[in-house]
């Protein structure tokens, strides 16, 4: 797999080496070449220096045989436009960008571009922790009617099973980490004090969840 990553900033060079460890063919772009530095010695791939949307660096650094590309650098509009190019252009399979207004963000996902954007994440969050304060929000799905809860198991929940804790529509056990490792769960799983419960929750259901995860 080969990833092209634009912008090699905090999160720019975080995701590059992220990639490179686990063995995935990753290019990073960027017009400082100051901030390869961040890479570090241990980082696997290849870096060009330039313009994120400019055609002769992109092809340098492998668009035409790119299966993702990130577009992550402090501009909104340098982010759209090399995301437009390697969607429209190079017709990458998976393109992604970083936006810091939230309604950019509208008008990337009508290109069908994928967004992820800090602003509206954080608003997200604060928002979630504020709503379900004893519970480990982690994000919201699609509009925002799902959760993704993660709640550690008490003496309440020991012994239990699926069966106990889901309630259709509303509830969903998805995943447990027991022992620092995540599986799927069967209807036989047994609940142990120490594990930790995934769970998709309709933000409908707080005070249900609340009243069967109290301990």
């Amino acid at each position: 797999m080969k990833i092209l990553i634009i912008g090699c900033g905090r999160v720019g060079s975080g995701l590059a080496k992220q990639l490179s460890l686990q063995g995935i063919d990753v290019s990073v772009i960027d017009n400082d070449p100051e901030t390869f530095k961040s890479l570090g010695k241990s980082f696997k791939g290849n870096t060009y220096v330039g313009m994120g949307f400019d055609q002769k660096v992109l092809t340098a650094a492998g668009i035409e045989q790119a299966d993702a590309l990130a577009a992550v650098t402090t501009s909104d509009e340098v982010n759209l436009i090399a995301a437009r190019m390697a969607k429209t252009v190079y017709k990458v399979p998976s393109v992604a960008a970083r936006v810091y207004e939230p309604q950019k963000a509208k008008i990337y996902r009508r290109l069908g571009i994928q967004t992820i954007s800090p602003v509206t994440l954080g608003i997200e969050r604060l928002a979630s922790i504020l709503v379900y304060s004893n519970l480990n929000v982690e994000r919201r799905i699609g509009t925002g009617q799902v959760v993704m809860v993660d709640v550690d198991v008490t003496y309440k929940l020991v012994n239990k099973t699926l069966a106990d804790v889901n309630i259709p529509g509303e509830i969903q056990v998805v995943a447990l980490t027991r022992n620092g490792k995540t599986s799927l769960l069967n209807e036989a799983t047994v609940f142990q004090i120490g594990d930790l419960l995934h769970l998709f929750v309709t933000t409908t259901s707080k005070e249900k969840v609340s009243k069967l995860l109290r301990s």
